[in-house]
């Protein structure tokens, strides 16, 4: 597969699945007491223990299981800081590759930068599963805003993480492709974009080839990020899914799972 972005291979044992990679808790990501808070955003409690549990490495920026995501955090940026890019889909070819997790841990990484903000939407409606990596309870997502007009400073919330703020949760959506596609949900995306010039917004969008969501998505963020699964998504999808995007748009893949390579 030959794209005109990078290929990063997360390498690290925790990134693949494995439980046993051990993390040092005095370099994590501080939950308290952060230099930038949200004054007027909900405060929401995240069990730091699901970290671990969830594969969520980025959150442990000393320990060297979050190198992986710091690499792909710093060519993300240098692509979308010389294109003026902001607004980034996270997809995979099929589903179960790990692209929320991989979602996730680029946000966090993103977070531990100095010069700016990281917002993380959930947009994968079927099956929104943020909020449950994170470990804390929500009833509202992004649709009870393009559905109900639901203020979006009632779905936002900050889990605790300096200069990260998520929205993920609600109930399952039926006709989830119109909605993604919907103009509604455009001028939403322009909106978030234009806002803030120092806030990448991430979005966690279903798989290219699960159904039409991520298709009618695309035309509303700057870049895509694919994630695919060492040994298991096959070169055929990894083919298939990228001719869907727009390659002016195509960050690159994330090779996830892969084993460490012994020296």
């Amino acid at each position: 597969m030959k794209t005109d972005g990078f290929v990063e291979k997360a390498t690290r044992d925790a990134i693949a699945g494995n439980s046993s990679g051990s993390f040092d808790l005095s370099g994590e990501l501080p939950l308290k007491r952060q230099p930038f808070m949200y004054s007027l955003t909900k405060q929401v409690v995240v069990d730091k223990k699901r970290f671990k549990e969830q594969h969520l490495v980025a959150a442990y920026s000393e320990d060297p299981e979050s190198d992986a995501y710091k690499i792909l955090r710093t060519q993300v940026q240098q692509r979308a800081k010389s294109q003026g890019w902001n607004t980034i889909m996270v997809t995979s070819p099929r589903p179960r590759s790990g692209k929320t997790v991989s979602a996730v841990n680029l946000a966090l990484s993103m977070a531990q930068e100095f010069h700016q903000t990281v917002m993380l939407v959930d947009c994968d409606l079927a099956k929104q599963g943020i909020h449950t990596l994170l470990g804390y309870e929500s009833n509202r997502g992004i649709a009870d805003h393009l559905l109900e007009n639901i203020p979006l400073s009632d779905l936002i919330v900050c889990p605790g993480i300096s200069k990260l703020t998520v929205i993920s949760g609600g109930k399952t959506i039926g006709g989830s492709t119109e909605l993604l596609g919907s103009a509604k949900m455009g001028q939403l995306v322009a909106e978030m974009k234009n806002r803030y010039q120092n806030r990448y917004i991430i979005f966690d969008v279903p798989s290219l080839l699960e159904g039409a969501d991520a298709i009618a998505f695309l035309p509303y963020v700057d870049a895509v990020l694919m994630v695919v699964e060492s040994g298991k998504t096959s070169m055929t999808d990894c083919t298939t899914a990228v001719q869907l995007v727009p390659q002016e748009k195509l960050l690159g893949c994330v090779l996830n799972r892969h084993a460490a390579i012994s020296r």
